[in-house]
């Protein structure tokens, strides 16, 4: 399907590209507890969204948004450990440890939003944070205050079309469209890459703005391949930009804002070739790439005489921390992938000497980062301001309102694709129903606080882990540690919408295999390294596999093959090295496996469990016994046993 057939899809689907505001459906609303509604009772501090401008350019930057289109809830971590150099540094610094070191006040807006310190009552004080109406009506008073549009560049840092049911079933189309609407400049990807390659070509081509990465590349003998010249000759060269260097996207742009040249170099997540199937970017490559970006650089300083050259990365924060120290000639970096809420940038001095200012701006649209440039005297000051977005206290926009609820009115039929086999999964059941019906479903009450991220367990991996357990019978269930997932607050209906948000993707198969005690502690020992190697280079950036019906403690100083001891079941079994166990997963990144896809698992797992007061009670949850981090200022208030 080209990129022209895609807008004729759209307008299928009842959206476009233009969108009139409908009458009646640009008001934002809360989810309903079981026993009161969660609606903001603070007044927005005077001034609170006021940043006049500081110089003669703007750049605005959000990252991973994980398709979260509206308000949500989101939980910041108690736990983010911080190994070798980056021990101490934030992002590795939690919760009142966090706000005496960035000078913020326990209590307020910017607690509730950067930290996890009283989340069920600050929620319920605050309300939702996010929402792409609210974003929007922001960064039109930010660009306003700037003295126009003109005079800002918008740029996002990727995981934006991934991590929602409307995501999913419109192949991230719903997202772009959003983003063109939002005015957004500038992006680059991770998740984007596990849509099939003409899907991504095709957002591509829909997207209005720059889609960048100098790290991405087609593959050698891709170059020479017939399929891939006739799937870029589609897409109107789009997937070949430069044959000579191989790059698949542009890996930089240029923009001139009142007379001033910015470049903004393009980073996807390097590992994208190892976290995710390759079968669906066969003919891309993708890395680190530290050599390429300064050589890149330095030719950039010479051919194009720019005033600042920054970049919008996908590395991960503590990633970025390194490339800025080594690599000469940044001014700041605009950072993603490791849903860092950092309220205010990290400043290093690079090999030359000079400082660069490393931001990360969080995940699902909680928060803006605005960054003001001041050119003097052949310098660049930089002013940089990071805006928490507490939804009730910005207005919706009324044209991006009106298009999430068109959207949202798409009715479900067969030619969604929900998976990388096809049709195979296809749900016959949800035809005819809308994506809003579909996602509005109540499925059982919360019986505590449902979050998802840090470095281990959350009480929503605990549910997909017993999911996982009872649709197989297996001893062990292992789910990935992504940062992705919104929080369900204790009373609150947990909807069908909450669980595509922790499971929504293109290879959601479930499977049952079985290892041996040997193979799975050697698993688990691997994605601990993959965690704690005190060499960001080699880390992944997400969290600990979160491990469903087995306890066990961790030592995450210790080098690999020392940190995982003490493995039980949860009936007080030790592990055994030589004996099979029945192991459930999905979100296979090396097979593909036959099982039920995760969010209806899921779904039938909480309907199946809920007591007739329709709550769903976790009986335990599988937090490891941690040793050696109670000093740690990466952690706090652990919920599991530390020695």
């Amino acid at each position: 399907m080209s990129y022209l057939d895609r807008r004729e899809l759209l307008k299928l689907m009842g959206f476009g590209t233009a969108v009139v505001a409908i009458p009646g459906l640009i008001s934002c609303t809360t989810k309903e507890s079981s026993s009161k509604k969660s609606v903001s009772t603070i007044a927005a501090p005077e001034d609170f969204y006021s940043i006049p401008m500081q110089g003669s350019a703007r750049i605005l930057h959000i990252t991973d948004v994980h398709g979260q289109l509206n308000p949500v809830y989101f939980r910041e971590p108690n736990v983010n450990l911080g190994v070798g150099h980056a021990y101490g540094r934030p992002p590795h610094v939690v919760g009142s440890k966090l706000l005496t070191y960035m000078n913020m006040k326990p209590e307020t807006a910017q607690s509730y939003a950067y930290t996890y310190l009283d989340f069920q009552n600050s929620a319920v004080k605050y309300g939702k944070t996010g929402g792409y109406a609210q974003i929007k009506t922001l960064l039109n008073r930010l660009r306003d205050q700037a003295g126009g549009k003109d005079k800002t560049i918008t740029i996002d840092g990727g995981d934006l079309w991934q991590g929602s049911g409307t995501a999913l079933w419109t192949r991230g189309v719903d997202m772009v469209e959003a983003s063109n609407i939002m005015g957004l400049d500038v992006m680059v990807g991770h998740w984007e890459f596990t849509y099939r390659e003409n899907e991504v070509l095709s957002n591509v081509a829909l997207f209005k703005g720059d889609f960048i990465g100098q790290n991405v590349r087609v593959k050698e003998d891709s170059l020479f391949d017939e399929n891939y010249e006739k799937l870029v000759e589609k897409y109107d060269g789009r997937g070949l930009y430069d044959e000579d260097e191989g790059y698949a996207f542009q890996p930089y742009v240029i923009k001139v804002i009142n007379g001033k040249r910015i470049c903004i170099v393009g980073q996807a997540f390097p590992r994208t070739g190892n976290a995710n199937p390759q079968e669906f970017f066969p003919d891309w490559s993708f890395g680190l790439r530290e050599d390429d970006m300064i050589e890149l650089v330095e030719k950039i300083q010479v051919e194009e005489n720019p005033d600042a050259i920054v970049l919008l990365s996908h590395n991960g924060m503590d990633v970025d921390i390194k490339m800025a120290e080594r690599i000469p000639g940044l001014n700041a970096v605009f950072g993603g992938h490791t849903h860092d809420g950092m309220p205010k940038p990290i400043k290093v001095k690079n090999v030359s000497g000079n400082t660069c200012l490393v931001t990360n701006a969080g995940s699902n649209g909680k928060y803006v980062g605005v960054m003001d440039f001041d050119f003097t005297d052949g310098k660049v000051d930089m002013t940089y301001t990071m805006l928490p977005i507490v939804t009730n206290w910005l207005p919706a926009d009324k044209e991006m309102q009106a298009y999430i609820d068109q959207m949202r009115n798409t009715v479900y039929d067969e030619n969604i694709v929900e998976s990388r086999n096809k049709n195979r999964y296809f749900n016959p059941s949800r035809v005819g129903k809308t994506f809003k019906e579909i996602l509005d479903e109540k499925l059982a009450i919360a019986d505590r606080l449902l979050y998802r991220r840090g470095n281990f367990m959350g009480t929503w991996d605990q549910i997909l882990c017993n999911a996982l357990r009872e649709e197989y019978g297996a001893d062990v269930a292992m789910s990935a540690g992504v940062r992705w997932g919104v929080t369900t607050l204790k009373g609150d209906w947990i909807t069908m919408e909450d669980v595509m948000s922790q499971c929504a993707m293109t290879y959601g198969e479930t499977y049952m295999s079985e290892f041996t005690g040997e193979e799975l502690l050697r698993t688990v020992e691997s994605v601990a390294d993959n965690l704690f190697d005190e060499d960001p280079y080699l880390q992944s950036g997400g969290d600990m596999v979160r491990l469903g019906g087995m306890d066990y403690t961790i030592e995450p100083s210790k080098p690999l093959g020392q940190r995982i001891t003490e493995a039980r079941l949860d009936n007080g079994e030790l592990i055994q090295k030589d004996k099979k166990y029945k192991i459930a997963g999905w979100a296979s990144v090396n097979q593909s496996p036959k099982g039920r896809l995760m969010w209806d698992v899921v779904r039938d797992y909480i309907l199946n469990n809920k007591d007739k007061d329709n709550v769903i009670r976790l009986a335990k949850i599988n937090h490891p016994k941690l040793v050696g981090v109670s000093q740690n200022p990466g952690i706090a208030d652990y919920p599991g046993k530390l020695d």
